[in-house]
């Protein structure tokens, strides 16, 4: 139904940056939100920053003034700038999509199938 591919991950030293893409296509009605989630090796995949369709931002704490989330000019495409990372911000990435496929009032979680990030010391 919904395909979501990210892109943009990679190897950076601490401090470093990196842009990670997503682009989402498919049976979608419409679009509730979208966002970033992480999960290190042994850990539960953990929210990293959400937008909604009105470019509300959500983030979590040790994000905060370090990533930034945001929509493409294109419908359906988000962003997560990436700055001054640590080596705890190693992880996979996985851009999420929250979207109704229909009229009917059921929302369906679409997840893509990560980016690895790697923060060298």
């Amino acid at each position: 139904q919904v395909q979501l591919v990210e892109s943009g991950g990679g190897l950076v030293q601490a401090g470093g940056s990196l842009r990670l893409s997503c682009a989402a296509s498919g049976s979608i009605f419409r679009l509730s939100a979208m966002g970033w989630y992480r999960q290190a090796p042994g850990k539960q995949r953990e929210l990293v920053a959400t937008i909604t369709t009105d470019n509300s931002t959500n983030y979590a704490d040790s994000m905060k003034g370090r990533f930034t989330i945001s929509r493409g000019s294109a419908k359906n495409t988000l962003y997560l700038q990436m700055n001054t990372l640590k080596p705890e911000d190693t992880a996979v990435y996985y851009c999420n999509a929250r979207v109704y496929t229909s009229s009917l009032p059921y929302l369906f979680s679409y997840w893509g199938q990560g980016t690895q990030v790697t923060v060298s010391s």
